[in-house]
């Protein structure tokens, strides 16, 4: 016989599991006191939101399932905007939390929750334990959910007597099967065979590559596919790094943030082959003027992002990495395409993404200098806004799983804790943190977590004394009235060294590769603070309902 918090720890281990990420309370301690023993790597964070972030930044860099733990009420609380987040993102997380006494549930006791209840809209599933000998099956339900068909989290809620009662020893893992639950991985073979007809009489096709291709490891496939065709690929915010950033059929990403040669290249597109992507409102602008002109083929697992946006010629319902090699097990050699590409290759020469030359400390050679010096390796976290864009823009990803950001649910505070995540997932490469001066200070406590931890993440501050991208939009659409968005001067160092990390502040755009290089031949944690010109703007831009080719901005800056 053992114990609930036992079976719950041994249980983790039979999945594979090796490292999680939480904070101790009440009602977990008998699972703490199992974790004092364990082989688990338990990383203590300094907010439980930082948890649930950095469970994701490890699955995401890693492929596999991040677990995060908190304890009930306020701590399971904690966890809703890092459950949210991979929920947007399609992101394998498993969430356990703690929970009061299952004879207490529904009494208002001190720190309950309904958190099953709270997360229903953001988990794939969630589950409410009460019985010890139900742990181990849940938990290899959980898995199993989390990491299949189209990913997401799954919250597993402990109430504190289920994790003291003991029961048998449950053994090996058992094989899961969940009665409905059967996700389509194989594409229909005769949608396929439409989808290369249709592929092989396009004159102008562009492939539209999202996070799908990522998650189901398809990157190999795509690049063999475009080269095959010699079809150029545009890809999500979400779907970088699927294609490497300097490959010559790559377009960049499009949409309101993305280059003029990609979104001309959709606008003008007889034929869209979108893969593992889910026309984001961000991607198409107006929905009416996207890709007005073409024929659609929709790849994506989950068979209610089909149509769901934009109407669709073929669906094929399957995981992109199984279709993509049906495909290119049956389509045969193609068309130069030679009038559209020496298009294509006009539009990339007229309309380059550069940046100013006139000594000013700009962030955007911030990023062209950290991709040079890193050569497009090594693993890149964003915050989100300005920062995030810059850097999808400038940095020259060369493989996938390299580049972590919230995409979908634009969490600020993001970055620093997902950083550390993907360190533990990826200990053998580089792992930058490029943040905002407003967006690191949602969780710069977990600088706490960094010095404790040693965690060699390199946090690059593009510090501009302002909420950028909202500023950015009250100049151009609010008459320059910056309502609330200007933030005071912050001893960003300072603060670092504080917790015991170093740092370097930097005023001048003369400083930048020194300072870049002083950060990665650092062995531990570094912070920079660039001082960069505090109204640049991300551009192009696509403004609110404008078509994805009215974008203002960038011409040939």
């Amino acid at each position: 016989m053992k114990t609930g918090a036992k079976i719950l720890v041994e249980g983790l281990l039979k999945q594979g599991v090796t490292t999680i990420f939480g904070y101790p309370g009440g009602v977990v301690l008998p699972i703490y006191d199992e974790l004092y023993d364990s082989p688990l790597q338990h990383i203590l964070v300094r907010h439980e939101q930082a948890a649930a972030h950095a469970a994701d930044g490890y699955a995401r860099a890693s492929g596999k399932t991040g677990v995060c733990l908190a304890t009930s009420g306020p701590g399971a609380c904690n966890l809703v905007t890092g459950i949210a987040t991979a929920y947007m993102d399609s992101v394998p997380m498993v969430a356990l939390t703690g929970q009061v006494p299952t004879a207490m549930l529904g009494n208002d006791a001190f720190q309950e929750s309904d958190i099953t209840g709270i997360t229903m809209p953001i988990t794939k599933h969630s589950y409410l334990v009460k019985k010890a000998e139900d742990i181990d099956s849940t938990l290899g339900e959980a898995f199993h959910i989390a990491g299949t068909g189209r990913q997401g989290p799954v919250l597993i809620d402990l109430p504190k007597d289920v994790v003291t009662n003991v029961a048998p020893d449950p053994g090996p893992q058992a094989a899961i099967s969940l009665r409905g639950y059967h996700p389509t991985f194989k594409g229909n073979l005769r949608q396929i065979e439409k989808a290369i007809a249709l592929i092989s009489e396009a004159e102008r096709p562009v492939i539209y590559a999202g996070g799908g291709v990522i998650a189901s490891d398809a990157s190999a496939e795509l690049i063999r596919l475009a080269e095959q065709t010699l079809i150029p690929v545009t890809t999500t915010l979400m779907g970088i790094g699927a294609i490497p950033g300097d490959h010559p059929l790559n377009l960049g990403m499009l949409g309101m943030h993305g280059t003029r040669y990609a979104n001309y290249a959709v606008t003008e597109c007889d034929l869209l082959l979108a893969i593992g992507a889910r026309f984001d409102d961000r991607v198409t602008g107006r929905i009416q003027s996207f890709a007005p002109n073409a024929r659609i083929i929709h790849i994506d697992i989950d068979p209610a992002e089909i149509g769901k946006n934009k109407q669709i010629d073929v669906p094929i319902v399957g995981d992109s990495k199984m279709v993509l090699s049906c495909i290119l097990d049956r389509i045969s050699s193609q068309k130069a395409r030679t009038a559209w590409n020496e298009k294509i290759g006009n539009w990339k020469a007229q309309h380059p993404l550069s940046i100013p030359d006139d000594g000013l400390l700009r962030p955007q050679l911030v990023i062209k200098t950290l991709s040079d010096l890193l050569n497009g390796e090594g693993v890149i976290v964003s915050e989100v806004g300005q920062n995030q864009m810059w850097t999808a823009q400038q940095f020259c990803f060369k493989h996938p799983r390299t580049w972590i950001t919230s995409g979908g649910l634009g969490t600020m505070g993001y970055g620093l804790p997902a950083a550390m995540g993907a360190h533990f997932a990826r200990p053998d490469l580089p792992v930058f943190d490029i943040a905002g001066d407003g967006s690191i200070q949602m969780n710069i406590q977990e600088f706490g977590t960094v010095a404790q931890y040693d965690i060699p993440v390199k946090v690059v501050i593009l510090n501009n004394m302002y909420l950028g991208m909202v500023r950015q939009w009250q100049e151009l659409f609010y008459d320059r009235r910056y309502s609330y968005t200007e933030l005071p001067s912050v001893d960003f160092v300072g603060i670092a060294k504080a917790y015991g990390i170093d740092g370097m502040r930097v005023d001048s755009a003369d400083g930048v590769r020194e300072a870049l290089t002083s950060a990665i031949d650092t062995d531990g944690p570094f912070v920079l603070d660039f001082r960069i010109h505090r109204e640049e703007n991300v551009f192009p831009m696509v403004p609110a309902g404008a078509a994805i080719n009215e974008m203002i901005g960038g011409q040939n800056k």
